[in-house]
């Protein structure tokens, strides 16, 4: 039977144990009310019951994220690992070394709060979902009996873009691609865009691609890596960001000839690149070339939101749903690590799939009165 005392303004338990006839106490303190340590306490003799050998080493939670990431991430993108090198600084911040033991629901929470203070709900979504991972991990090894993330109530004040900044809609999308084929005579750059609206590709991959990775017979494009094009990822050719980024995608034989009449007329290079910019510090069309030109387009045109690159992504994955095709075939296409993903990041829909929805709503209803 555990022993509850009080140490100071805190509480401490203590469970009588005996190893090879030995007394080895367990204790531990650090408890805010007496009923958390005593709960704490049933958990821990709970285990003991079970025969499960409690961890009772003190793991930093800080380095055990560091260890953790450099053993389950280190295959991941430069660029993905920054976002874990960013959740571990946060960490450092607010923990500092404070063992995963001696860590409450209730100091998780602190911790959550003060980070939405003046952060956006993508990167407090992102920060938590790392550390999730991370504890459920800590848990089946047994160095924590239980989940303290689980209770978690996300915070923030910054508000990242709203989902329809983030994308265009079917008719202005319709507007922009028709815009830019007559513009490809202007410049690579063109094309680009063209390719990023009409196949959901990531920037980094789009300009990755190679000449040998286009196939005429059967209107596809093969992707297998990706291009560093600014200081955070490394030069030339990199890996994917996961292993379902490695696809095939088909293309409807317009975008196709294009590039094929295209590639009877830029000579090839030493990367035999299609994106190939000579002058660039990273030989590719840069991602701030590519928005200026995507900005410029959208001016012209009344559009708005004022997308991205990265918003044509968007666009893309958007309009095939709003086509009723489904979320797995959507997520292969875009390289989604799995499906969560795709369902996490679509969660909208465009408006005229809502108007849609709504207009079945009314109608199934009214149906079922006449009946």
């Amino acid at each position: 039977m555990a022993s509850i005392q009080k140490r100071g303004k805190t509480y401490q338990y203590t469970i009588s144990r005996m190893v090879d006839g030995k007394p080895q106490p367990i204790r531990k303190g650090g408890f805010h009310t007496k009923k958390e340590a005593t709960i704490a306490a049933a958990e821990m003799e709970a285990m003991l019951n079970k025969g499960v050998i409690p961890f009772l080493k003190p793991a930093p939670f800080d380095e055990y994220f560091e260890n953790w990431v450099k053993l389950y991430k280190s295959n991941l993108a430069k660029a993905t690992l920054k976002h874990y090198s960013y959740t571990y600084d946060r960490i450092k911040e607010f923990f500092y070394n404070t063992p995963l033991q001696e860590i409450s629901t209730q100091d998780y929470q602190k911790f959550l709060n003060q980070l939405g203070a003046n952060r956006s709900k993508e990167t407090v979504e992102k920060v938590n979902g790392h550390i999730r991972a991370c504890v459920l991990d800590a848990v089946d090894e047994q160095i924590i009996p239980r989940d303290f993330t689980r209770k978690g109530e996300l915070k923030y004040t910054v508000d990242a873009k709203e989902e329809s900044e983030k994308y265009l809609n079917y008719n202005d999308s319709i507007l922009l691609l028709n815009r830019l084929k007559k513009q490809l005579d202007k410049g690579l750059e063109y094309y680009l865009l063209l390719l990023g609206l009409t196949s959901g590709v990531r920037f980094e991959e789009l300009v990755g691609l190679i000449f040998s990775d286009f196939d005429f017979d059967n209107n596809e494009i093969y992707i297998d890596k990706t291009w560093g094009y600014n200081s955070r990822m490394p030069m030339g050719f990199g890996p994917l960001k996961n292993k379902a980024s490695k696809r095939k995608i088909k293309l409807e034989k317009t975008t196709m000839e294009l590039f094929k009449n295209l590639f009877k007329t830029i000579p090839d290079n030493e990367h035999h690149l299609v994106f190939y910019n000579e002058k660039s510090i990273y030989k590719v069309i840069t991602n701030e070339r590519a928005n200026d030109a995507l900005k410029e387009i959208l001016l012209e045109l009344n559009i708005r939101p004022l997308v991205t690159m990265h918003g044509l992504r968007h666009t893309h994955g958007s309009i095939l749903l709003h086509k009723k095709a489904s979320y797995q075939y959507v997520s292969r296409r875009l390289g989604h690590k799995d499906i969560q993903t795709t369902l996490r990041v679509y969660a909208h829909l465009l408006k005229e799939t809502l108007e849609e929805n709504d207009q079945i709503a009314l109608e199934t209803f009214t149906e079922m009165y006449d009946e």
